[in-house]
């Protein structure tokens, strides 16, 4: 489903600390993945409780058109722990290893669906899609790359599933991703380095119009209004300036 920037609930938004200009700042490929629908990455908002006290978390979210065509969000907050009570101790071991499995699980709508299920291992949310939809496209890579039919059959399965094509020397996996649109995801290097990527990478600072996206080691997003740089933001801007300008690294 696809919205207009100017449907953005940015009001809503910005009840829970996301303002206009964060919202603004974000990279153009965010802005595109939250106008086709998609679920941002985790980002971090703030909301005060009845006594006033701020209360800090982090979550996706993605917009969503009611039944009367107004467009709201849904969030998908980082939990401490992802409800996996409904699958078997195999496969909870599996799904907390990062691995897709095959399960039977009520959709949206109460029916039984037989899905693929992945935990997001960031906001341990639980994440699924039917099998006959995502097969569909794991066959149609499959043939484009002409997988094996041994090798077809592990990523069916879940397993991910690397390649070396003949116009590349270097080595590409494929695998199941449920944060991708197509559930999808083709990414260079072997099946580990598939595993450790990030869906979408960020860079430690990220400058926009009113102020920068830092990034942290561990991959925490955290957004700095511009009248709040530090002097390491006001060189690392100039630096990034010049870089855009083709001078410096």
């Amino acid at each position: 489903m696809h919205f207009e920037e100017n449907e953005i609930p940015f009001e809503t938004l910005g009840q829970f600390g996301l303002t206009h200009e964060m919202i603004e700042d974000l990279p153009v490929r965010v802005i595109n993945d939250i106008v086709e629908g998609r679920r941002t990455p985790v980002l971090p908002i703030q909301v005060a409780d009845e006594q006033g006290n701020i209360i800090k978390s982090r979550t996706r979210f993605a917009l969503v058109r009611k039944d009367d065509g107004n467009v709201d969000v849904l969030f998908y907050p980082e939990l401490e722990e992802a409800d996996l009570s409904r699958f078997n101790e195999q496969e909870r071991t599996l799904l907390e290893s990062g691995k897709s499995i095959i399960a039977t699980i009520e959709d949206k709508n109460g029916n039984m669906v037989r899905s693929y299920v992945q935990l997001d291992s960031e906001t341990k949310q639980v994440l699924s899609a039917p099998t006959q939809v995502i097969g569909r496209n794991l066959q149609l890579i499959a043939d484009e790359i002409h997988l094996s039919e041994t090798e077809a059959n592990s990523l069916g399965n879940g397993e991910p599933v690397t390649f070396v094509r003949d116009d590349v020397d270097d080595a590409i996996t494929v695998g199941i991703d449920l944060q991708e649109r197509t559930g999808v995801r083709i990414a260079p290097g072997d099946a580990r380095m598939w595993s450790e990527q990030r869906n979408r990478e960020w860079d430690k600072f990220t400058f926009g119009i009113y102020g920068c996206w830092t990034m942290d080691e561990d991959g925490n997003l955290d957004y700095v209004r511009e009248e709040d740089y530090t002097d390491e933001l006001w060189n690392e801007q100039k630096k990034a300036g010049m870089r855009a300008f083709g001078h410096g690294r």
